[in-house]
Formats: structure tokens, C-alpha cells, sequence
């Protein structure tokens, strides 16, 4: 008897453990779900008067991204209510990898829009002079094209796939999002995952190092009258994205470069995971003054 109990005892703190997991992350999905839908939609209503720009295209694509990705979040939330994921283990993957997608073409057009911004404040513009409008809509086209093709055989053909034996195996549940322990037996996935987390930590703090700076030199030159400048509005709103790039990606990341050593944390991963997804609030920045909006907005020429 006392052997029943004690073989017993220990399950009933992981279960509670895992039910607090699952409560964090499904009250992050359904708020980044509902104020996401909203974020996007005052958006595309502010684009319809827009310039057609470089950084406009950008931002396009970035509405884009959070759009393919909020479609996959009631998924998710199904699964965190339920607790059993019953779509079939290839859904599941698309829907897994999906989170990862949508960071990392996020933090590509944030680098995008901020190195556009930076050369045009130093007066650098004129580089971007050959690079138009319909080649930014024609690389974007081909990125997406190359993206939206490639990932599903990635994801059919490697992603996920030593779990397959794991959910034939499992009988009072599907389990769903728990690829993490697999990540060392690819070949060459836990170098790849340390680079680039590492880069864009890196990246992400030069970035915002620099923009940083673009104020400052606009509040030395404008001082009191800085508010009132369409400059200033502007690189303060370039300053928003690169804040954001920093509140919800390295945190993240950082973490990871601790967890690829420690699988075990696969629970704290999809939490923080599903932090980085808030940077789908990034159109809000976009409410304030018009001319402001304009002035971020302007042709490279």
C-alpha cells in the first residue's frame, strides 16, 4: 500500500504544473488573437491612403504575416482548452511551426523597415534609388512565394517527425506543441538555433542602439520644437518597432540559448515562445498623428 501511494503521489503535482502551463498560455493566445484582430484591422483601414513606398511595402508584409499566423492562434486555443488535439499530427506541425514563421519574417521586415528608415534620415536615400517600388512588391511576391512552398515540405518531411511514433504510442491523449526534446537529433539544429539566436539578439540591439541615437541627434538639433517636427514623429515611431523587436524577441531568445542545453524547460520555452507573439500590437503604433504617419511613410527617392 505504502508503495501504491508513493508511486502515485508524485504525478498529481506535474499534472497541476502542466494545468497552470496551459491556463498562462491559452490567456495569451486569446488576448493576442482578439487585440491582434483589432491591431491589423485599424491598420488596413490606415493603408488605404497610403503612399506606395519601400517601407509601406514592408509594413504590407508585415500585416501579412500576422494575418497567416492569427489564423493558426484558435487552434491553438482549442488545444489549450481541451487538452487533446484531435486535427491529426501534420496539422498539428503546421500549426507549431507556424509561431516560429511568423517571428522570424517579423524580425527580417523589422530589420527592413529600420535600416530604410536609417538611411534616410543619414541622407542615404539616393542608395535605395534603384530599388523601387515594383521591385520591393516583386521580391516580397518571390519571398512569400518561396516561404509559403518550401515550409510545408520542411515541415511534412522533417519537422516534428520523431514525435510520430510518440502520438501512436499515446492512449488517454494527443499531445500537441512538444517537438522540443527532438531538437538534438537533427543534425545541425542546435548550431543552427544557437547562431541565429544570437544574431538577432545582436542585431536587434544595434538596431535599436542606432535609432536610439537618431533621436537624440533630432532632440540636440530641434530641442523644445522636436515634438512639433515630422521627423522626429516619424523615427519615434521607427523607435517603437525597434522596442518591440527588443521587448518580445531577445528576452526569448536569450532564454534559449539557455534551453537548447535544457529541454527539460520545454514548458517555460512555450511560454515565453508565445510572448514574442504580442508583437502582432506593432500596428498600434501607427494611431497617432497623420502627418507623423506621412512623414514615416514618405518615398525613398
Amino acid at each position: 500500500m505504502n508503495s501504491t501511494t508513493n508511486d502515485s503521489s508524485p504525478k498529481q503535482p506535474d499534472t497541476e504544473h502542466a494545468y497552470v502551463y496551459r491556463t498562462v498560455l491559452l490567456a495569451i493566445n486569446v488576448l493576442v488573437l482578439v487585440s491582434g484582430t483589432i491591431s491589423l484591422s485599424l491598420m488596413m483601414h490606415i493603408l488605404k491612403s497610403s503612399s506606395t513606398s519601400i517601407t509601406s511595402i514592408a509594413v504590407l508584409n508585415l500585416i501579412f504575416a500576422h494575418f497567416i499566423f492569427l489564423i493558426t492562434v484558435p487552434f491553438r486555443i482549442y488545444y489549450y482548452v481541451s487538452g487533446n488535439w484531435e486535427l491529426g499530427h501534420s496539422w498539428c506541425k503546421v500549426v507549431s511551426s507556424m509561431i516560429h514563421i511568423h517571428m522570424y519574417m517579423s524580425f527580417f521586415l523589422y530589420v527592413i523597415i529600420l535600416i530604410t528608415r536609417l538611411l534616410t534620415f543619414y541622407r542615404k536615400a539616393e542608395q535605395l534609388a534603384p530599388f523601387r517600388s515594383i521591385h520591393a512588391l516583386l521580391v516580397s511576391a518571390a519571398v512569400w512565394v518561396m516561404v509559403l512552398s518550401t515550409v510545408p515540405f520542411v515541415i511534412h518531411f522533417a519537422y516534428g517527425k520523431n514525435q510520430e511514433k510518440n502520438l501512436t504510442q499515446t492512449t488517454n491523449e494527443t499531445v500537441c506543441f512538444k517537438f522540443g526534446k527532438h531538437i538534438h537529433k537533427v543534425f545541425g539544429a542546435t548550431v543552427v538555433n544557437y547562431v541565429v539566436s544570437t544574431l538577432i539578439i545582436v542585431v536587434a540591439a544595434v538596431l535599436t542602439a542606432l535609432q536610439a541615437n537618431v533621436l537624440r541627434v533630432l532632440y540636440r538639433r530641434h530641442r523644445q520644437g522636436c515634438i512639433s517636427q515630422q521627423d522626429f514623429g516619424a523615427q519615434l515611431k521607427s523607435m517603437c518597432f525597434a522596442l518591440i523587436m527588443v521587448v518580445c524577441f531577445i528576452p526569448y531568445h536569450m532564454f534559449r540559448l539557455y534551453y537548447l542545453e535544457h529541454i527539460n524547460l520545454q514548458q517555460v520555452n512555450e511560454v515565453l515562445l508565445s510572448l514574442t507573439t504580442f508583437n502582432c500590437l506593432d500596428m498600434l503604433t501607427f494611431l497617432g498623428r497623420r502627418n507623423c504617419y506621412m512623414c514615416f511613410f514618405r518615398r525613398v527617392r
